[in-house]
């Protein structure tokens, strides 16, 4: 059994809280302090993405904190390495996009990720028809190949991810990039049930979730909680990185008290 798999049974009473930010920013050193903000905040593991030019699956938010590592020269490495400071404390997963692992050299990314104690990598442009030897590599380097699934997805594709997927699922609340949103999809609960039916693998909802309402909803149907533009625009607004922690332990000990 995988950490990952493991920490979903320990905490099975409540929704494991998940939050996110790219790595590196708003820069390497500031970074360190938003990710204790979330260990001291109550996460239960951390969500990092990994710098990339097109980061299709996100919304201005998370382009933006990926514009602004990317100008301060932050590479795979840097965020392998901030993955490493802390993946002793609290599971890490990466999410990155293909051409950074392509270009890394795909065997020798993963392997950089099981050294630096990451658990998982969420890739989401790589299709699970296309990344059987992603998957196969991850499983043998002990790192969880975390696959994600949206609305749209018909059911025999849900069916293919499940197959494939350990660690957890990622379902996308929308069919639309990542986002604070106002409300969540009314449709949210009938495809979390359709995925559901076809895994025993926990499942995240992440994708526009950005408020403790926001939070209690998801909670009663899945297994984790997924935010990131809140958390990152938590960060921007503020006026000095000691002033973003304490936003972020605030905000993040108000969703875990509705998770609970």
């Amino acid at each position: 059994m995988s950490r990952l798999e493991e920490i979903f049974r320990e905490r099975s009473k409540k929704a494991l809280l998940m939050p996110y930010t790219t790595g590196g920013y708003p820069t390497m050193h500031e970074c360190r302090h938003v990710l204790e903000a979330f260990i001291s905040g109550g996460a239960d593991m951390i969500e990092m993405g990994v710098p990339f030019s097109d980061p299709l699956a996100d919304g201005p938010v998370v382009q933006a904190s990926t514009q602004q590592a990317l100008e301060q020269g932050v590479t795979p490495d840097d965020v392998l390495q901030l993955a490493s400071e802390f993946s002793a404390r609290i599971p890490v997963v990466l999410m990155v996009y293909y051409n950074c692992v392509f270009a890394y050299g795909q065997d020798r990314f993963i392997e950089a990720a099981a050294a630096a104690g990451v658990d998982g990598l969420i890739v989401p442009d790589l299709p699970v028809d296309e990344g059987t030897e992603f998957i196969d590599i991850c499983r043998k380097s002990g790192v969880d190949p975390i696959l994600l699934v949206a609305p749209t997805s018909p059911d025999e594709r849900i069916e293919l991810i499940a197959k494939s997927a350990s660690g957890f699922i990622y379902c996308v609340s929308v069919a639309g990039v990542t986002g604070a949103r106002t409300s969540l999809s009314d449709q949210l609960p009938a495809f979390i049930a359709r995925v559901r039916k076809r895994t025993d693998v926990p499942l995240a909802i992440g994708f526009g979730v950005s408020t403790p309402e926001h939070a209690a909803e998801v909670a009663k149907y899945a297994d984790g909680v997924i935010i990131g533009s809140r958390l990152i625009n938590l960060v921007g607004e503020a006026p000095d990185i000691d002033t973003a922690g304490r936003a972020i332990r605030t905000f993040l000990n108000e969703v875990n008290e509705v998770l609970k």
